[in-house]
């Protein structure tokens, strides 16, 4: 029997409940795995909230670190005691101890400690995908990046900024530009105070950008869509403040023939050799300290429902962790 954080209804950070859970033997394909860190990220307020619905009642959790205690018949990915650490579906990794299908689960270098880790493959590999195929970045490019302090965010600055990147990253105070600055952002707008499509035209003197990362939604979809240039690509990619609106593709059309996608982490790491490459990237932009993990909040497993309120509240920076 292993604690974890189950929900048994949708709704606010209220229906995250500490409970015993079974955990029981490896099945084919299958590995047990102990947690010694794990992530916090957005898609898991989604979860809770039914946005994206689970068959309840059900763990939460995306993104954790550990080590392999046992498996399964015919798995040859991992096998016990090797440290692992995932960002994959199904949910569940709100635990001290789960089941993963081995196949999601990649083996971490020495060079990567547990707690990096578990702060950094959701929103590194997130970053890998976004970066280098859903829009491949060349050096000397601008972009504009929405929540460029969040986790995804700092992970981004320091990646563009390694590839010779102007990244143009919005914030919401001066605390969290002074953040983003510290880790590549070029040019930092913070939207409580200053309007982000006015102060993209300033920058770019009038051209736009090519590409725009926005992980908000609602309240940045149609300025997001401004910003862009002619043939420019809109990467919808989260919607922490609310879901995107339906729209009239034809819009895009007067705005420059603009392209839109809704990308997701698992559509890009779906086959394993693709899942094993974006984190072998990820390792060696961390391992080389192009990119550096910041976690700065932490939290017992069983106060994750605090963990929540924080996030949704825009109190925190970086990577938080979950401890078991």
């Amino acid at each position: 029997m292993s604690k974890a954080i189950v929900i048994h209804e949708f709704g606010g950070a209220d229906v995250l409940k500490w409970e015993d859970f079974p955990v029981g033997e490896p099945g084919p394909g299958e590995a047990r795995v102990k947690h010694t860190a794990v992530g916090l990220n957005y898609i898991d307020v989604y979860h809770r909230t039914g946005l994206y619905p689970l068959q309840l009642p059900h763990p939460i959790g995306m993104e954790g670190a550990g080590v392999v205690e046992a498996v399964g018949e015919g798995v040859s990915e991992v096998a016990p005691g090797d440290r692992v650490a995932y960002a994959a579906n199904p949910p569940g990794s709100y635990s001290e101890v789960r089941l993963m299908p081995a196949h999601r689960l990649v083996k971490l270098p020495d060079a990567i400690d547990d707690r990096t880790a578990a702060g950094m493959m959701l929103q590194g590999m997130t970053v890998q995908y976004l970066v280098r195929r859903t829009y491949q970045v060349q050096p000397g490019e601008t972009v504009l990046w929405h929540a460029a302090a969040g986790g995804v965010g700092l992970i981004a600055c320091q990646w563009l900024s390694s590839m010779g990147v102007t990244v143009i990253g919005t914030v919401g105070s001066d605390e969290k530009a002074a953040l983003a600055k510290a880790h590549g952002c070029t040019h930092t707008v913070n939207y409580q105070t200053e309007n982000f499509v006015e102060r993209v035209k300033e920058i770019t003197d009038g051209k736009g950008v090519p590409v725009v990362y926005d992980s908000v939604g609602k309240d940045t979809w149609e300025g997001s869509l401004d910003c862009l240039q002619p043939l420019g690509l809109m990467v919808s990619f989260g919607n922490a403040s609310g879901a995107v609106p339906p729209f009239n593709v034809t819009s895009l059309a007067p705005k420059g023939s603009l392209y839109v996608t809704r990308p997701t982490l698992m559509t890009y790491t779906a086959k394993r050799e693709d899942l094993v490459a974006s984190a072998t990237e990820l390792f060696d932009m961390v391992g080389t300290g192009k990119v550096k993990i910041e976690i700065n909040q932490t939290y017992p497993l069983s106060e994750t429902a605090q963990a929540h309120r924080d996030l949704e509240a825009r109190k925190t920076t970086g990577s938080t962790l979950l401890l078991p």
